[in-house]
């Protein structure tokens, strides 16, 4: 997998692209602002981009901003945002054009190299990676009490759903049969109101669409 790293910081940059290197991903370029990101993602055409939200050279949203362009000029780009916050508003702007191979994931949750592999390999098959906390801001940010008709069980299978995980996956996770997840899943796109559509990517997408609408 051909990787480009964009972040303003030399430790975290040149920490993640050790990382990477250990998964077996090949660095092709790593870079500190947004306009080179762009011109490294011309140049090298790769298949995922790493990106922080914040970077030169306004350090506001240059990040997801030339990350929304790399998509544009090269569709099949898929982007991994990196954050030490919760932007609500980038991660709408991130999954606001409903292709999938897109991911945001806090920096301080992403605690080994199985959870980034991981991560990587859902977007670059078309996947969609979201940290639950971001789920969960963005689902108390659109309404009162979103999750209120929700479990607990199916809050946690929600915010699992949300990272991309299969049904599978998610069983193996809470210790519990393939056909209590299939329960769980059921009865959330119930509780609020969505279609089963049947895959992780198109699942998560659906939630968000469903929190633009409200």
């Amino acid at each position: 997998m051909r990787v480009v790293v964009a972040d303003d910081s030399v430790l975290l940059r040149e920490g993640l692209v050790r990382l990477l290197k250990e998964i077996d991903c090949d660095v092709v370029a790593s870079v500190e602002d947004a306009p080179s990101f762009l011109a490294a993602v011309d140049e090298y055409h790769p298949d995922v981009a790493v990106v922080d939200v914040r970077m030169p050279p306004t350090m506001t949203d240059d990040g997801i901003k030339a990350a929304v362009e790399a998509r544009k000029r090269d569709p099949n780009l898929g982007v991994l945002m990196l954050s030490a916050y919760i932007e609500l508003s980038y991660a709408d702007v991130l999954l606001s054009d409903g292709r999938g191979g897109v991911g945001y994931l806090l920096k301080d949750r992403v605690t080994s190299l199985e959870t980034l592999a991981d991560a990587l390999r859902t977007i670059s098959e078309g996947g969609t990676v979201l940290d639950h906390e971001v789920v969960a801001q963005l689902l108390v940010a659109r309404r009162s009490d979103p999750l209120a008709q929700l479990t607990p069980r199916e809050r946690e299978v929600l915010g699992l759903m949300a990272e991309g995980r299969s049904n599978s996956a998610i069983a193996a996770q809470l210790v519990v049969s393939a056909g209590a997840v299939e329960k769980h899943v059921s009865n959330i796109f119930s509780k609020i109101n969505l279609p089963d559509v049947g895959s992780d990517n198109r699942r998560v997408l659906a939630v968000l669409a469903w929190l633009k609408a409200r």
